[in-house]
């Protein structure tokens, strides 16, 4: 009977003791306690209002939700800055009337990452994503919520991927 016990135990303590190694959220151990993003300003030569906090917010909330670090608006461990330096509408493909069939709103974002504990892990990259939308539909009001939803979800877990999980 002891042996029996000892055969179920041992996979039982390997589990537990690799649990230890992974989290669910992906990420690595962290030692850092804090992190500070600063606001994402809009630079791109086509604005569009309110982007810039949306964007801010969005990256925060992930962050939150992901780890069990505390935000703070100085000093924090992690820094998270940078801008929003392009946001473009551009036509993808063309029908015979030469009109645009198909549209491409694209949002490219420049990320400066610091971390205070970690100095060697500190580093700048641009991050890019798209939403392509019909030719004839214009881009605003619900369109443009879900189109910015999309595209901020993807570029956000990209930093929150290379920052904290290390993918």
């Amino acid at each position: 009977m002891k042996k029996i016990y000892y055969i179920l135990l041992a996979p039982i303590l390997f589990v537990l003791n690799s649990c230890s190694v992974y989290n669910f959220t992906g990420t690595s151990p962290i030692d850092a306690k804090t992190f500070q993003v600063n606001y994402f300003q809009n630079v791109s030569e086509l604005v569009e209002p309110g982007i810039d906090r949306d964007f801010t917010l969005r990256l925060q909330d992930l962050i939150q939700n992901q780890t069990n670090l505390n935000l703070t608006t100085t000093d924090g461990d992690l820094v998270y800055e940078g801008e929003i330096t392009d946001y473009r509408i551009s036509p993808m493909t063309a029908t015979a009337e030469l009109t645009a069939a198909q549209n491409r709103l694209s949002i490219t974002v420049n990320l400066r990452f610091s971390n205070k504990k970690k100095p060697e892990e500190n580093f700048e990259k641009r991050y890019t994503f798209f939403y392509d939308y019909p030719g004839e539909a214009q881009l605003t009001g619900n369109q443009l919520r879900v189109a910015l939803d999309e595209i901020f979800q993807r570029i956000t877990q990209d930093m929150f991927n290379d920052t904290l999980a290390k993918w």
